[in-house]
């Protein structure tokens, strides 16, 4: 699947009609989000064109995954094909604006796919209907036809970038652990798939425990805890060839909660030596470790800021569970969690504006996000079970576990916006947990 995404290639159009810049006057639509509750905006998607024989389904599929891609935001509304006047049938042919004005589309998005053998070519545009202007460039993707779900996507990314003013986050994938059979007797493997669902692969198989699987910053490499010696150890995984290996077994010691830095070229876990459990930082080149803690309390669920500086984590040093952050080269460490209850699992936005959360009070836990300095604490969701919060890769969604009550409890996947809307279960097979975002591909 990684070799194949490789081929994909993007291009702006040089054709003369098709590339218009917006212009200030043209005052194009801009969805502003605010925490506050957003109306959707109203667009349509007709079936792109199919422009060669053979590509009407692919076409079809294309149209729908964009909408797809864009009712599931909870910003965009789309207007179903039975309320259109118009009809898109020639990609090059000018835009009847006052039919799309009739059937109050703010936004429309027209496209065109071409197929010859295994090729696959998919163009668009995307219009402010009362404006009566194109938004932005025309782009054009190729690639092989079956890539032509991560084109969909690529194409809603730069629709949602267009209208929003900030990136996308369709072009993504997640990896997790899938879990099948009862609650006491759980079967527990890597998958991956991408953000909506779909292309679902499975990396390890379900002889031994695995848990905290975690993207590299280029998406190519996982990192994850397995218990397949007994005790759990950290592991590298690479996702294309599902080869793999043991990050740390000293004698003696157990490692787990592992972090990529920033650049890729290190890791930062919890280790266990001698009954304590501390930060430690490991160049993945050579193996080097440095220890970035030393208290008898224990250290764990790090995550680095984006710029790499600092780290987020979490301790029991006062007494309970809370979160704290230190300087990446270790130090002292500011706790920045007061509210009432317990903290954990910190995960620092994309962003670098925020830090999500798990946090238990009162017998609900709760998924919640926090400034760097852990002021402005907002509450996002609410249940017996949410933990494990992960950051889509434009710092707008979060992913996390929600597990129900009972002996026959279940885990799954949901995502909340990050303002507290849209709160929606993740289609996966099967039951699901330990979430990890990758960046965009």
């Amino acid at each position: 699947m990684m070799r194949l995404f490789a081929t994909l290639v993007i291009g702006i159009l040089t054709m003369g009609q098709f590339a218009h810049p917006v212009t200030a006057q043209s005052q194009p639509l801009r969805i502003e989000i605010t925490d506050g509750v957003i109306e959707p905006m109203p667009y349509a998607v007709p079936d792109f064109v199919a422009e060669t024989p053979g590509s009407n389904q692919v076409a079809k599929d294309i149209s729908r995954v964009i909408a797809a891609d864009l009712n599931g935001t909870g910003l965009f509304r789309e207007i179903p094909a039975k309320a259109h006047i118009s009809s898109i049938t020639n990609f090059g042919s000018p835009v009847q604006f006052a039919d799309w004005k009739a059937v109050n589309a703010q936004a429309l998005i027209t496209g065109g796919v071409s197929v010859s053998g295994n090729q696959l070519e998919v163009k668009f545009r995307v219009y402010d209907v009362f404006a009566g202007t194109e938004l932005g460039n025309g782009l054009r993707f190729k690639g092989t036809t079956d890539g032509w779900r991560r084109m969909a996507h690529k194409v809603a990314d730069a629709v949602y970038a267009r209208i929003t003013g900030e990136g996308g986050y369709f072009d993504s994938r997640v990896v997790y652990v899938a879990e099948t059979g009862p609650k006491n007797n759980r079967k527990k493997r890597l998958a991956v798939m991408d953000y909506d669902g779909a292309n679902l692969q499975y990396l390890t198989d379900s002889s031994s425990i695995v848990l905290a699987p975690r993207f590299s910053p280029t998406g190519d490499r996982v990192l994850y805890t397995s218990y397949e010696t007994g005790f759990p150890q950290v592991y590298v995984l690479d996702v294309g060839s599902v080869r793999r290996k043991v990050l740390s077994n000293e004698s003696g010691t157990m490692s787990f909660a592992p972090r990529f830095s920033p650049d890729g070229k290190s890791v930062v876990m919890s280790v266990t030596e001698g009954g304590n459990t501390d930060l430690y930082k490991m160049d993945i080149g050579s193996g080097k470790r440095q220890r970035l803690t030393s208290t008898p309390s224990i250290e764990t669920a790090p995550s680095y800021s984006p710029d790499g500086s600092k780290i987020v984590f979490e301790s029991d040093r006062s007494g309970s569970q809370q979160i704290y952050v230190m300087s990446s080269r270790g130090g002292e460490a500011t706790r920045i969690s007061f509210g009432k209850g317990r903290y954990g699992t910190p995960v620092w936005s994309p962003r670098g504006d925020l830090i999500a959360f798990t946090k238990q009070h009162k017998g609900r836990f709760h998924i919640g996000v926090m400034r760097t300095d852990g002021s402005e604490e907002r509450l996002l969701t609410a249940s017996f079970l949410d933990e494990g919060p992960t950051w889509s890769p434009n710092g707008r969604v979060i992913m996390f576990t929600r597990e129900t009550r009972g002996a026959g409890g279940a885990a799954s996947l949901y995502s909340v916006d990050v303002s507290g809307r849209n709160l929606k279960p993740v289609k996966i097979n099967g039951g699901g947990s330990d979430p990890s975002w990758s960046p965009l591909q």
